[in-house]
């Protein structure tokens, strides 16, 4: 039997990236506290996150047939301050104004969860991408700031969507910057013994 592809996120754009990839996911939102613990870096921010949204989640699933879940959390790391949801507009001007001209990085936690007739078994890995952004001017960080978009994303921008044009370099794998490294998550079921081409709803 085929393994059911559940995403432990709300997340239109992780949700977008899988679709467009060939699956088709049963969402289930975790809404778990994503308060950074004290002097938290971002990669063990991350993953825990990632696990804490995955065991939420399957609490409320039944384990009844072949499933795949996966959980992600993603935060900006600039210069080792932890960026992840603005959440309020001038707080994303003023993330803007130290971010403008400089580079961060991405980084997303994966936790991935396999059960089927071989057993339940899980891995937790971090993406990470290096981001330089274009030295915006006061206007354009207030313009983008008062569309709403980037209180609601990772470190105040995003890449599918308002905040494309203020990216100017990406190093490593621009999947993990929208909120889920495909290639990762590819691998690491390899590794959990679950081809990815099994996942595919449509070619």
């Amino acid at each position: 039997m085929a393994h059911r592809f559940v995403l432990a996120s709300k997340s239109p754009a992780r949700l977008a990236q899988l679709r467009a990839a060939g699956i088709d996911p049963q969402v289930i939102a975790s809404d778990v506290d994503e308060t950074p613990l004290p002097d938290e870096p971002a990669a063990d921010l991350t993953a825990r996150l990632a696990r804490l949204k995955a065991e939420a989640v399957l609490e409320r699933i039944c384990l009844d047939r072949p499933t795949v879940l996966v959980a992600c959390d993603s935060v900006l790391d600039l210069d080792g301050r932890v960026l992840g949801k603005p959440l309020t507009p001038e707080r994303a001007i003023r993330w803007w104004y130290r971010m403008r001209g400089r580079s961060g990085v991405l980084v997303t936690g994966h936790h991935i969860v396999v059960h089927d007739e071989r057993g339940t078994r899980s891995s937790t890995r971090v993406g990470t991408t290096i981001l330089t952004f274009a030295d915006l001017t006061d206007a354009e960080i207030a313009a983008y700031a008062a569309t709403g978009e980037p209180e609601k994303v990772a470190g105040a921008f995003t890449l599918d969507g308002l905040g494309a044009p203020f990216i100017t370099r990406i190093v490593g794998d621009p999947h993990n910057v929208t909120g889920i490294s495909l290639p990762l998550v590819r691998q690491t079921l390899l590794d959990l013994d679950v081809p990815w081409q099994d996942l595919w709803t449509r070619a």
